[in-house]
């Protein structure tokens, strides 16, 4: 990593050591790692539901300029995959009536069939403010996606280092990584600036790194662990971590909050990045599900050889927390979760 840091399990590790906010509960993890095999055995588990999603580019190996424009489109995507939401409105920002991250997906697909070169890095490199506005305008035509101008330096940074460095394409940085997630991972931080999620943490430099980490984890299930998107250490990668996911955690009962904790998430506290109590939630986070993924690794081992262990991982189970608490919504909403205006998530 770009300065001396932890990587984003041993960042784990060291927060929950070290929490005073948080407490990670042995039988919660045992029961979401129930959930995870069930996930699993029934195929509701798997590399293959990226892709299948109407949103996400599909790498089309046929044609040459599409399978490695995919990259190119994940690339763009994961650069301004932070900040959906607005401190009195949740869900006000839409596009083709979808809220959250699918609605920048839904932005950005519809900016492509505009005829808009947005994942060309020559392009977004240079984009203006008014581009920037028009290319992510809501359906209500008024509410503004969060934190514009953060997101159009972020464009710039990236497209310019990517021009500099890499003629300008995503695949080359891939490459560039020998087919190593954690090179590619390290690259990322190193190249691109608005990546580097890391905080100071009970004497050490701590890495979250949500935004890079689903990056790599984006393009391997993309191209479904293949070709550009195969990884020899994929199981190196952790979670994303991220606000929506600790409220799956509590509601399987792995993740507590102290009482002084659950009173600043209940007032609706604005924290700031860097925050103990925000870095906490995220640390604990990224240690619970790396606790499941090697749980359910034992047992596929010793239980249920007829599971290939090859695509399990933190990147699938995250990405199927993600969807359950989408899916569950009405039940999951009464549990608290941290507030954070961010680049980084």
């Amino acid at each position: 990593m770009v300065s001396k840091s932890l990587s984003p399990r041993e960042s784990g590790a060291h927060i929950v050591r070290h929490a005073k906010h948080v407490r990670v509960l042995p039988e919660g993890i045992e029961k979401l790692s129930k959930e995870i095999l069930d996930g699993l055995q029934s195929k509701r588990i798997g590399v293959e539901n990226f892709s299948q999603h109407e949103l996400h580019p599909n790498p089309d190996d046929s044609k040459p300029e599409a399978y490695s424009g995919a990259a190119d489109w994940v690339f763009v995507l994961d650069t301004l995959n932070f900040c959906f939401w607005t401190p009195n409105n949740y869900t006000k920002y839409k596009v083709d009536g979808y809220t959250g991250y699918f609605a920048l997906c839904a932005a950005i697909k519809r900016a492509i069939a505009d005829g808009l070169n947005v994942t060309n890095a020559k392009f977004y490199s240079e984009i203006d403010m008014k581009t920037v506005e028009h290319i992510f305008r809501s359906d209500d035509g008024e509410t503004k996606i969060p934190l514009i101008q953060k997101r159009l330096d972020c464009l710039h940074e990236v497209g310019n280092s990517l021009l500099k460095k890499y003629d300008g394409r995503f695949e080359n940085v891939i490459k560039a990584a020998d087919k190593s997630a954690v090179r590619l991972l390290e690259l990322i931080v190193e190249e691109f600036p608005c990546f580097r999620d890391q905080a100071d943490f009970a004497g050490n430099r701590v890495s979250i790194l949500k935004r890079a980490q689903i990056l790599v984890g984006d393009i391997w299930s993309c191209y479904r662990g293949k070709g550009l998107g195969f990884f020899h250490d994929i199981d190196q990668i952790t979670m994303f971590a991220d606000y929506r996911i600790p409220q799956v955690l509590v509601h399987f009962g792995s993740l507590q909050y102290t009482p002084e904790l659950l009173e600043v998430l209940k007032s609706d506290t604005i924290l700031e990045n860097g925050d103990p109590m925000e870095v906490e939630i995220r640390g604990a986070s990224i240690y619970i599900i790396e606790q499941v993924r090697d749980e359910v690794m034992k047992t596929l081992k010793e239980d249920h050889p007829e599971i290939s262990p090859d695509n399990v991982n933190s990147v699938v189970i995250d990405q199927y927390l993600w969807d359950y608490r989408r899916q569950y919504q009405a039940d999951l909403e009464h549990i608290p979760f941290h507030k954070v205006l961010s680049i980084y998530y």
